[in-house]
């Protein structure tokens, strides 16, 4: 697949952990993230039941299943946005069902990047800003988070729209915007959750080379939450959920 738009694929600089995956010889990536036995009820439904998933460093899984399947609740509790009734989230070591509330903020803002269906960009913040937002947050030089949000607009063909606000994008820029930002810290794990869902197929297409292309570059693992076959595709791997259970492997 190409870029339509001149969008980048020279997005960042590879980590070293990027040429061990080359060759046949090739060591296997460590596990970053991994669920195990992991329940999630909402009153009486029970939305995870007894969920066990792994995420390898750099690689990229789509989680597909029909609506009310458990997908985005299985997301949300790797992400930990929601805390499991049951079973454990591990990454790197550290349960983060364990973590105090202002722990696991501090986790999702330096190792983890995320990307939701509309983007949820600050309206009333540039685009040069919103992606210089979670450095920002990290107590970075405002220079400096400005210097290396600057950088990715050549990339994601949006040059000469920094100052742009999300209302005056379309939705396909807003969102490459949104890729950006997920990845801008150069995250652990971005996790995306129907990134694509409410932009039509070429600007589906271009958000999801951009973030597939980005990810790999810099050797960031990506949970991706769909149920588009299409855009599942662009995963190296693909699981299915069915009432809170991986019910098997698409491919």
């Amino acid at each position: 697949m190409t870029f339509r738009v001149g969008i980048s694929l020279a997005v960042g600089r590879p980590d070293s952990g990027t040429i061990g995956r080359v060759g046949s010889q090739a060591a296997p990536a460590p596990v970053v993230i991994s669920a195990a036995g992991l329940v999630k009820r909402f009153g009486q439904t029970e939305a995870l039941r007894g969920i066990d998933f792994s995420l390898t460093r750099g690689e990229i899984v789509a989680v597909m299943g029909p609506s009310g399947s458990g997908k985005s609740t299985l997301l949300h509790c790797m992400a930990g946005i929601l805390a499991p009734d049951a079973g454990t989230v591990t990454f790197e070591g550290r349960q983060i069902e364990g973590l105090s509330e202002a722990e696991r903020t501090r986790l999702r803002r330096t190792s983890f990047g995320f990307v939701f269906q509309f983007g949820q960009l600050v309206p009333e913040l540039s685009a040069l800003e919103n992606v210089a937002l979670p450095l920002l947050l990290n107590n970075v030089k405002r220079s400096t988070a400005e210097a290396e949000a600057a950088a990715w607009f050549p990339r994601l063909g949006l040059e000469g729209m920094e100052r742009r606000r999300p209302g005056e994008m379309s939705g396909g820029q807003a969102q490459r915007v949104a890729v950006a930002r997920a990845l801008v810290t150069r995250p652990s794990v971005v996790f995306a959750d129907e990134p694509t869902g409410s932009l039509d197929t070429i600007a589906g297409e271009q958000v999801m080379e951009l973030l597939t292309a980005a990810a790999t570059e810099q050797n960031t693992s990506v949970l991706l939450v769909t149920h588009e076959a299409r855009v599942a595709a662009f995963a190296q791997r693909e699981i299915v959920v069915r009432d809170g259970r991986v019910s098997g492997a698409a491919k």
